[in-house]
């Protein structure tokens, strides 16, 4: 099972989303919006067994995500992620997944660092560090320079995004009417050496939450369901099938709530339980601590 690190976890895969309107054109992924900015914060969710296959070997599931976001667009963000599972198979044996994500990125989405690491049952199995960066003249291609699990050099497409720079253009298309982003993400994750396909649903805006799952502060801020196809390098992203998939709602302040990612055979639910707000820096400048946007 692929655990996703990225998004934006500002935002983490599918759930069917139903618009209320027809798709419009493609959003220009290598040129998102420069005027969407995160509020730092700490977001803990639940994750639940939402469903699985009778030929998925999973019975149970449950665990709990951290997801924490610091910085500014002129400090560089600092995401960090600890995903913890614990799986239930058909003949009774019980694993323990713990998937832990760090990054950093320039506020112009110009580098990225990343590590992660896996552990199966307290175990270290996995680990991938690197770092990305794009040309100083625009034109050329992005350089990766992986150090592990092993040495890697690589240059990947100028127009892929990073993780923050995918959040920037989804919630730009959002608050454009737009309904459709199409883009490359890299995010160094699988060992630092794959480009994934996105392609992103965006729905209707909310601006009142109709079901009381989410943070009282949250709940009159605009919103909007999203809906995002993960395909694997090379494909087709009208007909290929999505390697996963992950739904979630996004704020206009980048928070997520109500995710669920798909991997196919079985999905997982993540409800948002906790929301602390970290105090805001801009450009230097210290800003007060609350749940606005930066």
């Amino acid at each position: 099972m692929r655990q996703s690190s990225g998004v934006a976890v500002a935002g983490m895969g599918l759930l069917a989303v139903m618009l209320t309107s027809g798709p419009a054109p493609a959003a220009n992924a290598a040129a998102p919006g420069g005027l969407i900015q995160f509020a730092p914060h700490r977001a803990v969710y639940e994750i639940t067994l939402e469903r699985a296959a009778s030929g998925s070997g999973v019975v149970e599931l449950a665990g709990r995500m951290v997801y924490e976001l610091n910085g500014s667009r002129c400090e560089g963000y600092t995401q960090n992620m600890r995903f913890v599972t614990r799986i239930v198979s058909q003949d009774g044996s019980e694993q323990v997944n713990d998937l832990r994500t760090s990054s950093w990125e320039d506020g112009a989405g110009q580098r990225l660092r990343f590590n992660s690491e896996q552990y199966r049952d307290a175990k270290l199995v996995e680990t991938t560090a690197g770092d990305a960066r794009r040309p100083a003249k625009a034109g050329g291609p992005i350089t990766v320079d992986v150090v592990r699990p092993s040495k890697l050099e690589l240059e990947i497409e100028a127009a892929n995004l990073f993780p923050m720079q995918h959040s920037r253009a989804l919630l730009s298309a959002a608050e454009q009417g737009q309904h459709q982003l199409v883009a490359g993400l890299y995010d160094g994750s699988d060992k630092g050496e794959k480009v994934y396909q996105t392609s992103a649903w965006i729905g209707q805006g909310l601006s009142y939450d109709a079901n009381g799952k989410v943070p009282p502060e949250l709940a009159k801020r605009p919103s909007w369901p999203v809906s995002i196809a993960y395909f694997e390098p090379g494909s087709d992203t009208k007909d290929a099938l999505p390697a996963y998939e992950l739904s979630f709602r996004i704020f206009e302040n980048g928070v997520s709530s109500a995710m669920l990612i798909d991997y196919g055979e079985f999905a997982v639910r993540g409800e948002l339980k906790e929301l602390i707000y970290f105090k805001r820096t801009d450009c230097g400048s210290q800003g007060a601590v609350g749940p606005s946007r930066e």
